[in-house]
């Protein structure tokens, strides 16, 4: 079967985003045939969904098969901007904050960076097993083992899942997920670095029979399903409440409400939490977020902070047998209590909660959101050129990228330190867009950019050296 044809992210990114606003030329968008439209449309929305035939999303090399993930950008988007279209008509005001979306999105675009140096763990520890270890090799273009795929991944997609909320060490990465008080589309990106480290062990019996280029297209697709449920718009859904995930059943997984924890661990299916007992209905409003909210917007913070809590806990904890259970058994144990701990010390949350939502002008959400939207175009440039860049400059691409993430999310935060963090940061973007290692997505306006960056130095430099002198002052 031959390679299905892939645009790049950047690419994707910046016809998605034109499209969304009728931004686009009459060279492009015209044909002289009604059948001469492109179906990209069609597919896109369908891949979103998980309606994709076995037809169309078979092939038989692993090499063959379509990143997926990245063709979606523009719907995510589309589905992004959608939702907070209709979720102001419905409220009256917006329902995604920019403080907590832009961390959401902040946590997605680091989760995927170790894509820059290697294929994703799952994937390689999976293609070990078959080549080394397979029993039975299935036909790659059989509808049934298709199937059997789409079956085994969402099987053991709920068991990492079920795994990552009753082992601590592995809720360390999880709870990054879980981590914002709201509750939309953009909190599906909210994912943690470290949790692809430990998923791809529960999916190594498929690969005792099932070809890696099959399991490669449902990895994918059943992340991408995962993408719609995380909306507050959509109530029920009928007779597929019992087969299908839905928003309703995701909104209870959630929820920080006692009766929603450690419930409804489906990816794509309920049926697995009907069949194991972890299902439970809508009930009470959900309150979202963690149990101890983490009250932070700095990416690092986000990521680590549990891992801290843990060393922490293990440190002064006594006994061997403690230390270990710190790590092993849920993270709510406490010594004499269940594996799982004691919900009955859940905090109880009923009524109105007030997320955590520092206060910050108007002027300086416009700058984090201008930054955010040129890095942006940054990432994406990266990720769509990697093959042609050394290690050097992807290690360089990489951290500025971190380094970006965390100035930014330090001033949502209003941290002390962010004016001189960001006047930093400025200056190494002027660098590395002069030095071209940093290229934007539109290149009329790199001189439009260039001064804004130089405006935003002079801006921070004089607010640290404010800082400074009255700090100076005060101890006087």
């Amino acid at each position: 079967m031959a390679r299905a044809e892939v645009e790049t992210p950047a690419v994707a990114l910046t016809q998605g985003v034109r499209m969304m606003f009728y931004l686009v030329t009459p060279n492009e968008t015209s044909f002289r045939h009604v059948e001469e439209v492109p179906d990209y449309v069609n597919k896109g929305v369908r891949m979103m969904f998980y309606l994709v035939t076995p037809n169309e999303t078979s092939f038989r090399h692993v090499e063959e098969v379509p990143d997926y993930i990245n063709k979606a950008t523009p719907f995510f988007i589309g589905m992004l901007l959608l939702e907070l279209v209709l979720g102001w008509a419905k409220t009256g005001g917006p329902i995604i904050r920019i403080n907590d979306g832009a961390t959401s999105i902040s946590a997605g675009m680091l989760s995927r960076l170790p894509q820059l140096f290697m294929r994703s763990l799952e994937l390689s520890s999976y293609m070990y097993i078959w080549n080394n270890h397979r029993v039975l090799e299935l036909p790659w273009d059989s509808p049934w083992t298709w199937w059997l795929a789409f079956l085994g991944v969402d099987f053991g997609y709920y068991w990492v899942h079920r795994f990552a909320h009753e082992l601590n060490i592995l809720w360390a990465a999880h709870q990054v997920h879980h981590s914002s008080e709201d509750y939309n589309l953009s909190t599906a990106l909210r994912q943690s670095l470290t949790q692809q480290y430990a998923s791809w062990f529960f999916y190594l019996p498929l690969a005792l029979a099932v070809p890696p280029s099959v399991f490669a297209v449902h990895i994918q697709f059943n992340l991408l399903y995962q993408f719609w449920i995380h909306t507050e718009l959509i109530t029920h859904l009928g007779p597929l409440e019992w087969v299908m995930n839905t928003p309703s059943h995701h909104r209870v997984h959630h929820g920080r409400n006692r009766y929603c924890i450690d419930k409804n661990y489906g990816g794509t299916l309920i049926i697995w939490d009907r069949i194991f007992g972890t299902f439970a209905p809508e009930g009470d409003k959900v309150i979202y977020g963690l149990t101890k909210p983490i009250n932070t917007f700095e990416i690092l913070s986000v990521q680590f902070q549990h891992y801290l809590y843990i060393g922490q806990t293990v440190w002064n904890a006594h006994g061997i047998k403690n230390k270990l259970s710190y790590i092993f058994k849920g993270p709510s144990w406490r010594p004499g209590q269940p594996r799982l701990g004691d919900h009955k010390e859940i905090p109880k949350v009923i009524g109105v909660v007030t997320p955590y939502n520092p206060a910050w002008s108007m002027v300086l959400q416009a700058y984090v959101s201008l930054q955010f939207l040129l890095l942006l175009t940054i990432y994406n440039d990266v990720l769509a050129t990697k093959a042609m860049l050394s290690q050097q400059t992807l290690l360089l691409m990489a951290g500025y990228i971190i380094f970006t993430l965390t100035s930014l999310g330090l001033i949502i935060d209003q941290r002390p330190n962010a004016g001189m963090l960001e006047m930093l940061r400025c200056v190494l973007f002027l660098g590395l867009h002069r030095s071209g290692n940093v290229k934007v997505a539109f290149p009329a306006l790199s001189m439009l950019i260039e001064v804004f960056l130089w405006l935003s130095v002079l801006h921070w430099a004089l607010q640290t050296l404010g800082k400074l002198t009255e700090g100076k002052n005060k101890q006087h």
